[in-house]
């Protein structure tokens, strides 16, 4: 396997930990903000979003998906596939999809009022990440470029000629009786569109495939991130205040001035499209435009360069403050789909009589406690397992059929 410059042979034991406690870390932030959204109230009482939804929606899930996209980096070697590999790191990848996408289709039963499940979405972005990992480390952050500025324009074309989304859960009974409309609201405008998403793939592969035990990359991961989530913001703020995108949704769209704020304030469920091409200087939650993916990008950068930047903490004065606060996140974060399928159990039982902060903090103490359990017993959540183990027998099959002809001929 060649290297590339951003793929430098492997480091020191030692700092391949810290890269993967960092990482495991930025996982449990976003667990925890994706369970602040789900458990926690999004308006205050006059009527503008709570400081949690604020912070949390949208940016949660989009760390999740562009930490799938550093996890697929890593189980790929953090370089790209070549020839003699791909068929096997492909079944590997369909294997990872398909147990994932089975429990999400086994989660349908739940309310999509509380929480629309990721995994189905989840799943068609381990597909799309196949013919991925076989491109260069250039090649995908141009990719990913091109992905956030062209799918949101596309879908902003199509606009209400696509059906409008369910918004709901999706089960195996459900797609097979409407394949064409679930296929729409999976990959185009559903909560979490796999194809504006592929964005957050392409950036988390980029990601992975850095230096990651470097002090410099981890900076620049922190600062570059900030700036691009800010700027976004900004711009955000100045085409539709300062310009005239609010009177151009509005009029465009003949939605009354209140819904088009909390559109803007509060986001999307799914894409958002109209008869305007305003609409694509929204960057609300879930809203799957240009300044959205990219501000959620950045902020997903920032968040995985702070937790790789507090590794090298270690032996300093903060070093042992740093570790506190690092190990319950990265215990909680490295089962993180164990964690994410009891959060979504728990908030659709009848047990979930709690006030929001309330049932939100004793699920806090509960993940980490289990991820920290979990962590010092068995070291691996048993959904972890599950796709692990299926994802490994798909690639050891390829792998033995495809040598069984060299060894026989070798006899």
């Amino acid at each position: 396997m060649t290297t590339t410059p951003l793929a430098p042979p492997e480091p020191t034991p030692t700092a391949t930990k810290h890269r993967l406690l960092a990482i495991d870390a930025a996982r449990g932030i976003a667990l925890f903000g994706m369970m602040a959204v789900h458990s926690l109230l999004a308006v205050s009482d006059d009527g503008s979003p709570t400081l949690s939804y604020s912070i949390a929606a949208g940016r949660s899930s989009a760390l999740f998906a562009v930490l799938a996209g550093v996890g697929i980096a890593f189980t790929t070697g953090r370089t790209r596939v070549e020839h003699g590999q791909r068929r096997a790191t492909a079944a590997s990848l369909a294997a990872r999809a398909a147990a994932i996408g089975a429990i999400g289709l086994l989660l349908g039963y739940t309310d999509a009022e509380y929480a629309v499940v990721i995994l189905p979405y989840y799943a068609i972005l381990f597909l799309i990440a196949i013919p991925l990992v076989y491109l260069p480390t250039r090649t995908l952050a141009a990719l990913a470029l091109v992905i956030t500025v062209a799918v949101p324009a596309l879908i902003e074309k199509l606009g209400t000629t696509l059906p409008a989304p369910s918004l709901d859960n999706p089960t195996l009974p459900g797609i097979i009786d409407h394949p064409a409309r679930w296929a729409t609201e999976l990959l185009l405008n559903g909560e979490f569109p796999a194809l504006p998403w592929t964005a957050y793939i392409c950036a988390g592969i980029v990601i992975g495939r850095l230096t990651l035990t470097s002090a410099t990359v981890a900076g620049a991961l922190l600062m570059f991130g900030t700036a691009l989530a800010v700027a976004s913001r900004i711009l955000s703020e100045i085409l539709i205040f300062r310009l005239g995108g609010l009177d151009h949704l509005i009029t465009g769209s003949d939605l009354p001035r209140q819904e088009v704020l909390d559109l803007i304030s509060y986001g999307a469920d799914g894409s958002v499209h109209g008869s305007t091409w305003w609409w694509l200087a929204v960057d609300g939650p879930h809203s799957s435009t240009p300044l959205d993916l990219l501000g959620t990008i950045g902020s997903s950068a920032a968040v995985i360069g702070a937790m790789l930047f507090l590794g090298h903490l270690a032996g300093t004065k903060l070093g042992t403050l740093t570790t506190l606060a690092i190990t319950p996140l990265a215990a909680a974060g490295s089962m993180t789909l164990t964690l994410y399928v009891l959060h979504i159990w728990f908030i659709n039982s009848p047990y979930d009589t709690y006030t929001p902060w309330t049932g939100y903090l004793l699920q806090l103490l509960a993940v980490t406690a289990i991820g920290i359990f979990v962590k010092y017993t068995t070291g691996r959540g048993p959904l972890e397992a599950f796709v692990t183990t299926a994802a490994n027998r798909a690639k050891r099959a390829v792998t033995e059929r495809t040598s069984a002809p060299t060894t026989a001929h070798q006899r």
